[in-house]
C-alpha cells in the first residue's frame, strides 16, 4: 500500500506541477487559445497565476514534506486541498460545458482521496 500511494502522490504532483508551471508561466491569452484553457478568458491574469502557483505549493506538498521528513502529514493535508481545487475546477468546467474536463477532474479528485485516506487512515508517516 505504501508504494500505491507513493505512486499516487507521484503522480498527482507531476499533473500539479505541469498544471502550475503553465498557469504561472504561460501568457493568460495563449492559455485562453488552448483546448481546456478557455476559461482563463473569463479570469483575471492575477487569479489564473494565483492557481498556478497553489498547484505549484500542492506539488510540492505532495511529496516533500515525506521525502524530507518535515512534517510528513502535510502530505494528505495537501491531498484534502487538491481535491477542493479540483472541485472547483469542475464547476467551472459545468458552466462552460466541457465535460469531459469534468471527468478529468473526477480522475484527479479521486486519486487525491485515495492519497489523503491511505495517509489519514492506513499507511501515515510515522512522527
Amino acid at each position: 500500500m505504501n508504494l500505491a500511494l507513493w505512486i499516487a502522490a507521484g503522480l498527482l504532483a507531476a499533473v500539479s506541477l505541469t498544471g502550475g508551471i503553465t498557469k504561472t508561466l504561460v501568457p493568460k491569452e495563449k492559455l485562453a487559445a488552448l483546448k481546456g484553457g478557455e476559461w482563463t478568458g473569463h479570469a483575471s491574469a492575477g487569479f489564473v497565476r494565483s492557481i498556478g502557483i497553489l498547484e505549484l505549493l500542492a506539488a510540492a506538498g505532495l511529496v516533500l514534506p515525506a521525502v524530507l521528513h518535515v512534517a510528513p502529514f502535510l502530505v494528505p493535508v495537501t491531498a484534502v486541498c487538491w481535491v477542493l481545487l479540483m472541485l472547483g475546477a469542475a464547476v467551472i468546467h459545468y458552466r462552460l460545458g466541457q465535460f469531459t474536463l469534468i471527468a478529468v477532474n473526477m480522475c484527479y479528485v479521486a486519486l487525491a482521496v485515495f492519497i489523503a485516506w491511505g495517509r489519514f487512515v492506513v499507511e501515515p508517516f510515522a512522527a
